[in-house]
């Protein structure tokens, strides 16, 4: 939580702005929850008042038909209330489900779209990001809460309107002189009334806010016990991990341990203790604060009525009035608590939010050329990761042939999916310059620019949805156009037995009826995609690490012939797959140590590729020299 001093100006600031996201994404929901707010609170003062009518006829005059017609309005008022409440409930429950779901959609996800990678790509901004969700399921604080509150500010707001206009006549009701308690006629009593009103209305959602603290003081013990339970409690529902959980007994060794000595949510937690001690101890207090003003209220309207101020039938409304005047007070005290207890955790969700995007977007255009004549070179270029002190890359010169086949190969950690995330423009230099014919890429216009690639990255991933929607990566697609990148990306065969071709939906989350595919038919429908995008530059970073070495290298020995005339960069830890590019980049160390042909490289003994080379070629006898 937040230790330095906040200014209320600051916590409405940001709860009126979490509202405005709310408004923003779904404006009916105010409307909605206005009116269901108003509906609720009016429609206890309805009552009291009819009530209070048919009492005052049955402690009078008993007239039948006034008594008949006093009767019917209370029961049609209660009816239509009852039928109209819940009509606007219905409304705002879809509405807040609506908001919720759009909010989530517009805020978090359009946020992690619009970021710079480099913030995407950062465990400090995803470790904020988990734990503002975190919270939010733990507790709810956050925008959650941000919602709820405006019903819970609204709705005390009419609740005092209401209840200030109907119980005015019963501070001016006057005692008879000489009915033993004229002292009640006094302004002076009635304003001691009205200031333990206040004062009930006051402390009793201060010990809430008392209580909450220790709410607040248990957020991280009960998120890190509510991330685990989401992980451990589901994961034996998780498909791929049923072998493992079986072979090595991980649901008795594993989970049921977890729970067993996990004390986040057990009656023996320091949450639990404290509900049963302090926490407890402050909700009572509210509670009997609430009673206690209760009471005076009763004793004072029954004072007054016995002194001779009103009748029966004013008791009736002045005490259902005055009991829900203070709810409304209350709730208004209680409103302004919840409203600055939630703003550390809107500071926190509006940090998050505000991460500036300090990428240049360029503004030049890239040029639209027909025979993919593209330049791109490294210019002595360096790169250190955000927070870290050694370089990634160091000193990488480079220029591409246009049309040409490079393969980047090197040691796990050598900086090959580095160099690969500069030429994509994921990240930008720390030193250094890229050029794309002759001009800085960082000039261009950013998406115009990395529409230039197509990338097949190693942990590339496909949706739940439409085999054609995967290839072309949109709805709206051309259907022969996605089966010719199928086949030839070596889908073929498998696409024509699929009985609803490229309508077939990929996995069983969205489609009882989806199929299932191998890690290498996976691979191959990540290639058709990077085949229907049709940029000049295409790129497989190991995408074909799945596959045996025979596998891959005739995959990549057909990508050859397919890729035609764009300029194409392998990725791969087996060197067998590369002999058929017209260079080879080794990486080590972040540096190019070594380029040049196959045939070069290997002749160069004291190299590294030689090194690389004999260490797997032992492997493949049949490729050996």
């Amino acid at each position: 939580m937040s230790v330095k001093k906040r200014k209320w100006r600051e916590d409405l600031a940001r709860t009126l702005r979490a509202w405005g996201i709310y408004r923003g994404c779904r404006p009916a929901f105010f409307w909605s929850v206005g009116l269901s707010s108003l509906g609720k609170a009016v429609s206890p003062y309805v009552t009291v008042w009819f009530t209070a009518r048919l009492v005052s006829e049955l402690a009078g005059g008993r007239d039948p038909v006034a008594l008949r017609w006093d009767a019917l309005a209370l029961l049609l008022s209660s009816a239509a209330l009852t039928l109209l409440n819940a009509i606007l409930s219905h409304w705002k429950t879809v509405e807040e489900d609506s908001a919720r779901r759009l909010v989530y959609q517009e805020t978090y996800m359009k946020k992690w779209l619009e970021m710079d990678y480099p913030d995407v790509d950062s465990q400090a901004v995803y470790d904020q990001f988990s734990r503002i969700t975190q919270t939010e399921n733990f507790t709810g604080y956050g925008l959650l809460e941000a919602r709820e509150q405006f019903e819970k500010t609204l709705t005390p707001v009419f609740q005092v309107v209401g209840g200030l206009a109907l119980s005015v006549s019963l501070f001016q009701a006057r005692v008879p002189e000489g009915s033993g308690v004229a002292f009640l006629n006094s302004p002076f009593f009635s304003l001691a009334v009205l200031a333990a009103m206040l004062a009930a209305a006051a402390f009793s959602p201060y010990c809430g806010d008392k209580r909450n603290a220790y709410v607040d003081r248990y957020v991280d013990e009960g998120r890190l016990s509510n991330r685990a339970f989401s992980f451990y409690g589901y994961m034996s529902g998780e498909r791929q991990r049923a072998p493992d959980l079986r072979m090595y007994r991980q649901q008795e060794n594993v989970c049921e341990v977890y729970f067993v000595r996990d004390k986040g949510f057990r009656p023996g937690s320091s949450i639990a203790r404290s509900a049963k001690g302090p926490m407890g101890l402050w909700s009572a207090a509210s509670a009997a604060v609430t009673v206690a003003l209760t009471g005076v209220v009763y004793l004072y309207v029954c004072l007054k009525a016995w002194g001779g101020a009103f009748g029966l039938g004013e008791v009736t409304q002045y005490i259902g009035v005055a009991t829900n005047l203070f709810l409304g007070i209350s709730g208004l005290f209680k409103a302004a608590v919840d409203i600055r207890g939630n703003s550390p955790f809107l500071e926190r969700l509006f940090e998050f939010l505000d991460i500036p995007n300090g990428m240049y977007q360029g503004s030049l255009t890239t040029e639209k050329r027909s025979d993919r004549k593209y330049d791109i070179e490294f210019r002595d270029v360096s790169f250190r990761y955000p927070g870290r002190a050694d370089y990634a890359l160091r000193h990488v010169n480079m220029r591409f042939r246009v049309g040409s086949r490079l393969a980047v190969v090197g040691p796990n950690g050598s900086g090959k999916t580095t160099f690969i995330k500069l030429l994509c423009r994921l990240y930008d230099p720390t030193e250094g310059q890229i050029l794309l014919n002759g001009i800085d890429i960082r000039k261009y216009r950013y998406r115009e620019y990395m529409d230039l690639f197509a990338v097949v990255f190693q942990d590339f991933q496909l949706l739940a949805l439409p085999l054609g929607e995967n290839v072309a990566a949109q709805r709206d697609y051309d259907r022969g156009r996605a089966a010719d990148c199928l086949a030839k990306a070596g889908f073929g065969e498998r696409l024509a037995s699929l009985p609803k071709g490229l309508e077939t939906y990929l996995y069983k989350d969205l489609d009882k009826e989806g199929v299932e595919v191998s890690g290498g038919e996976a691979q191959k429908i990540a290639i058709a995609r990077a085949l229907y995008q049709d940029a000049p530059f295409i790129i497989l970073d190991e995408p074909t690490a799945a596959l045996d070495p025979v596998a891959e290298a005739e995959i990549y020995s057909k990508f050859n012939d397919i890729a035609g005339d764009k300029t194409a960069i392998y990725i791969s830890h087996r060197l067998s797959s590369c002999k058929f590019c017209d260079e080879i980049a080794v990486f080590d160390g972040g540096a190019v140590v070594q380029q040049g042909r196959h045939e070069d490289l290997l002749a160069a003994e004291n190299g590294l590729y030689h090194a690389l080379w004999e260490a797997q070629a032992q492997y493949y006898t049949s490729e050996k020299g």
